[in-house]
């Protein structure tokens, strides 16, 4: 799989087949700065800059990233982006201590092998709903909690699309990471209610239509039911 334009300046640039197998999907968002969502786990971070650069874009006009949450193959990547570019990290409140303190299980590192990196957190999401604007253009992180207390969801509208980020709206759920199936569903249901165009998942891919976006989220609030 290679890197590819989603939808108008919004690409995947990084995952477990385009970069490294312990790798979430990355996404980038060109609003003439770049926005990272998500970073991988940290050990593939020069493939996703050159696919970057590949893309026709700058690598060092990556202004932030924004992290879905506090798990290593989503946030393992930041610590060098930060170090390198001086990237704006932004991640909820109540996954940021994990990171912060390289808790090895909240972060499931040791799921990984992997240790994970020393990273500061430059924005931590207090509220329910928090918008954030990159040169006047508007994109929006949801409170989402379930996989972990401080997953979001982050979405936008763009060319008549609203596109979403649902990152592992899959799981899994476990007592360690501070999982709660109750608190994930209802967060599902805030997400089925966005009707959003595009669903841009952590592992499992990029679905297309409003109605293959809800049948999949419905999928797996009907296999934790």
């Amino acid at each position: 799989m290679k890197p590819k334009e989603i939808w108008d300046g919004i690409y995947i640039v990084g995952g477990q087949k385009i970069t490294d197998p312990r790798d979430c999907s990355v996404y980038l968002i060109d609003f003439g700065e770049l926005v990272l969502i998500d970073a991988g786990a940290g050990l593939s971070i020069d493939k996703i800059l050159l696919n970057i650069k590949n893309l026709g874009l700058k690598s060092k006009a990556v202004s932030t990233v924004i992290l879905t949450h506090c798990h290593i193959d989503h946030a393992g990547g930041a610590g060098r982006l930060k170090k390198e570019f001086g990237v704006r990290i932004i991640i909820h409140e109540k996954d940021a201590v994990a990171v912060e303190t390289r808790d090895i299980i909240r972060t499931a590192a040791n799921w990984y092998n992997l240790e994970f990196p020393h990273l500061v957190v430059d924005c931590k999401i207090k509220d329910e709903e928090k918008r954030f604007y990159f040169s006047g253009q508007e994109i929006v992180c949801l409170h989402t909690p379930g996989h972990t207390p401080g997953s979001i969801a982050v979405y936008l509208e763009r060319k008549g699309k609203k596109v979403l980020f649902g990152q592992d709206i899959h799981g899994p759920f476990r007592t360690e990471f501070g999982s709660d199936i109750r608190k994930w569903q209802n967060s599902m249901e805030k997400l089925i209610s966005l009707q959003a165009d595009i669903l841009c998942e952590g592992h499992y891919g990029i679905y297309e239509s409003k109605t293959k976006v809800k049948e999949y989220i419905e999928r797996y609030l009907d296999e934790y039911a």
